[in-house]
């Protein structure tokens, strides 16, 4: 049975709700080598709650990013965290015969856990019912973040440059894409020989989505500098935001947690702003409440020290 707890929010001017969580939901992965371990997260009350399907960075969890997984379940979403079969709790060595292959996994794993919603809403104390399946979106960080987006339609260009697989989801209708790595022309010779997959194309991610790059994200898998994390907003078609935080590296102040290796660039208040907007950009894609959106930027704007911009397509 999942260990279940239940949590304190974090207190906010929006008043956030009571948490519940339920860890580690099994849900059966054939041909994988290891069932997939899920973490779900919910406010206690409240119904028509839309979903969140999270992707962790490399070798993390789902017991990572908990200062945006929280603070999405508390403002109204129902986050699903995956643990991916490069995750550092899993212990598969490098050598493993999956190894080439964990970026598509990584992918399979978001689509099986939208297909086990009903197994994953029923493992948590009171939330059955209460769930929309309807209405879902994908976020991710770093590796994440690209897994994220292929289930917006990102395709991955194979050595001649042709795309590969269409992977998108018909069911997620929005993402948050925090420090996606960039177009595989300027890998360097370390990634091009160890990261093939890592050469997206965007050309055909059309879903919404708001993308986040730190304009101090100097990447040591690239040639150029953090511009090279805007490229997914620049070379999408649609509706696209991006928002660029200033000063921040690729932990984006800490969103994998506080305190922990990653986070060169801790920054509580750049993670709340994280927070913020990135709560506002999903209650505008879920909910429809575009005037949440709207006024998130608009404060953002007119705040006289601000930690980022952002810029709408």
């Amino acid at each position: 049975m999942p260990h279940s707890q239940i949590a304190p929010a974090q207190k906010t001017a929006h008043a956030p709700a009571t948490v519940v969580s339920a860890k580690p939901v099994v849900l059966p992965a054939p041909g994988r080598g290891e069932d997939l371990q899920v973490r779900v997260s919910a406010p206690a009350a409240g119904g028509d709650l839309p979903v969140v399907v999270f992707s962790h960075g490399f070798g993390w969890s789902m017991n990572g990013y908990a200062p945006l997984a929280d603070h999405w379940a508390a403002h109204g979403f129902v986050v699903v965290q995956p643990t991916h079969l490069d995750s550092r709790t899993l212990g598969i060595p490098a050598d493993d015969p999956r190894t080439p292959r964990i970026w598509r996994f990584r992918v399979e794993d978001l689509t099986r856990a939208l297909d086990g919603l009903d197994t994953l809403e029923a493992a948590v104390p009171g939330l059955s019912g209460r769930v929309d399946h309807d209405r879902v979106a994908v976020a991710g960080h770093s590796w994440g973040a690209q897994t994220a987006s292929t289930l917006l339609g990102a395709r991955v260009l194979d050595a001649d440059g042709v795309p590969g697989e269409d992977l998108s989801d018909p069911r997620v209708s929005a993402g948050v894409l925090l420090a996606l790595t960039g177009l595989g022309d300027s890998l360097t010779p370390f990634a091009v020989e160890h990261l093939p997959f890592m050469r997206p194309s965007f050309t055909t991610m059309t879903a919404p989505a708001l993308v986040v790059a730190g304009d101090s994200d100097d990447s040591a898998l690239s040639t150029r500098g953090p511009d090279w994390f805007t490229d997914a907003y620049t070379y999408s078609p649609g509706d696209k935001s991006l928002l660029t935080l200033f000063g921040a590296e690729h932990s984006l102040g800490g969103i994998p947690g506080y305190a922990a290796a990653e986070t060169t660039d801790e920054s509580p208040a750049r993670v709340a702003l994280l927070q913020r907007l990135t709560t506002a950009f999903l209650r505008g894609a879920l909910h429809s409440e575009n005037a949440a959106w709207r006024d998130a930027v608009t404060a953002l704007e007119q705040d006289p020290e601000p930690l980022g911009k952002v810029q709408s397509k």
